[in-house]
Parts: C-alpha cells; sequence; structure tokens
C-alpha cells in the first residue's frame, strides 16, 4: 500500500540539547498536526504509532562507508577529487561542501561518532522494526529518509541563512517554511506587536516564533511532504550504499 492522502509527514532531528529529540508532523494540507521535543522513546512512539507515514531524519542512516575510494563514484563527480582527498567524507557531505554549505563529517567508527549522531543510527534501527522502509519505497505505506535541515534552508532561501540560534535566524527560517505553505504563524507579525515599551521593558513576543530545533523538525517534516508529493522537486546527494540526503528543492546553486 502506497502512501494516501491520510498519511502524516514526520520531522525528527536528534540534535535539540537537553531534550535531545526534537520532531515535527505534518498532514497533506500541511496543517501541523504535532510539535514537540523529548527522547527517544518518545520520539520513536509517535512514529510507531502512525500507518501510513513518511518520516525524515536530521542525522545519518550509518558510518561513513569510503564510496569517495572508489574509481567509479570518483569519476562522476566534475571535478574528480585529487587521489586520497576526501575519502573519509561520504559523498553526500563531499557534495555538500563543494558547495559551500557547511556540514559535520560523518565518521567511520560508530563509537566515535557524537551521541546525536548514534542516536539517529539507532533512531534509523527502531523506524525499520517499526516496518518503515528506506525512501523511496513506492508501495510502502511507512518510509524514512534522510535530510540535513540547513542544507534544505540553502536550498529553499537560495542563500547561507542567518545563524539558527539568533532572533534574526529563527524569523528567517519560519518566514521560508510560512511562504512554503506551512500551516504556522507568521513571524513578520511578531513586528507588528513590538512597542517602544515592550522593548524598554525587554519583552518580546516571541510566542509564535518556533525555536531553532522545532524549525529544523519542520524543515524535514516538509522534506518528507515533498518527497511523496512532489518527488520531481527534490534534490538527492550522496549514495545509496552509504546514505543519500533528501533536500526539498529541484536543483541546488553551484555555490552558497
Amino acid at each position: 500500500m502506497a502512501i494516501s492522502n491520510r498519511a502524516t509527514f514526520i520531522g525528527i532531528d536528534p540534535t535539540a540539547g537537553s531534550k535531545p529529540f526534537a520532531y515535527a508532523a505534518l498532514d497533506s494540507d500541511l496543517r501541523l498536526l504535532a510539535l514537540g521535543h523529548g527522547d527517544m522513546e518518545e520520539a520513536a512512539a509517535f512514529a510507531s504509532g502512525q500507518r501510513e507515514a513518511s518520516v525524515a531524519v536530521c542525522a545519518p542512516r550509518r558510518p561513513a562507508q569510503r564510496v569517495l575510494e572508489r574509481a567509479e563514484v570518483r569519476e562522476t563527480l566534475s571535478p574528480p577529487p585529487r587521489p586520497g582527498r576526501w575519502a573519509g567524507f561520504r559523498l553526500a557531505e563531499y557534495q555538500l561542501r563543494q558547495r559551500n554549505i557547511a556540514c559535520i563529517k560523518t565518521g567511520e567508527d560508530e563509537a566515535a561518532c557524537p551521541a546525536w549522531m548514534r542516536s539517529g543510527f539507532t533512531l534509523y534501527q527502531r523506524l525499520e522494526t517499526f516496518g518503515y522502509r528506506a525512501y523511496p519505497a513506492s508501495e510502502a505505506a511507512l518510509q524514512w529518509l534522510e535530510t540535513y535541515p540547513h542544507a534544505c534552508f540553502c536550498a529553499l532561501l537560495g542563500l547561507t541563512p542567518f545563524p539558527k540560534d539568533t532572533l534574526e535566524g529563527r524569523i528567517q527560517r519560519q518566514l521560508v517554511l510560512y511562504d512554503q505553505k506551512l500551516r504556522i504563524p507568521d513571524p513578520m507579525d511578531l513586528f507588528e506587536e513590538i512597542t517602544r515599551h515592550r522593548l524598554l521593558q525587554g519583552v518580546l513576543p516571541l510566542k509564535d516564533l518556533y525555536t531553532a530545533e522545532e524549525l529544523d523538525a519542520l524543515a524535514a517534516a516538509y522534506t518528507a511532504w515533498m518527497a511523496v508529493r512532489h518527488p520531481e522537486r527534490l534534490t538527492v546527494l550522496g549514495h545509496l550504499d552509504e546514505g543519500q540526503i533528501v533536500l526539498p528543492a529541484a536543483a541546488l546553486k553551484d555555490h552558497y
């Protein structure tokens, strides 16, 4: 059974600090169904309760597999990397860095990877025990894919966004998601509520402005939606043998 209009589109970010998982869920009309923080069990339980869903995870599926050592892979790149260079990087990470999109290198030794990355490896394993299959699986009602929120925002904006933990970075990210028709608050309304008195009192009306981690989870959920509803408008980087990164744009610029 393929994913239908009753599906849920979920983004999970395992990098959210003291509450290590942020997750967001959208319906087929991009209405917000859930937005929260929790631990691995809470995020996994939310995914396990779905009958039809596409889940985008903001973490690699597995450690690096040295795909870039393969001559047949290097020869497809333009220009091909010099011999011995980039061999320890995943192909997807090489392709991002060639475009000046910063990303964290995935190590080859799982034990040496950061805790959030190891949590991501475990989450994928949990999803697969629930019946999720790697995207694209046209006949599967439950699918997972990997995405990278910073690259999502670069692709949607056409430029490198402001730092995500700044006020302007959060407004910018929420605005680009709002412009993609997500049913979320318009962050520009914030400026209508800022008054001289509130500024002098050190009070900003931020209740409808999401945190950086929530925005990353929302970008992932939107990518999951795009992967099912508009696969022709995606960019997929990397190699199947070590993990592909899915981004919600038909093409990427050469440089950001």
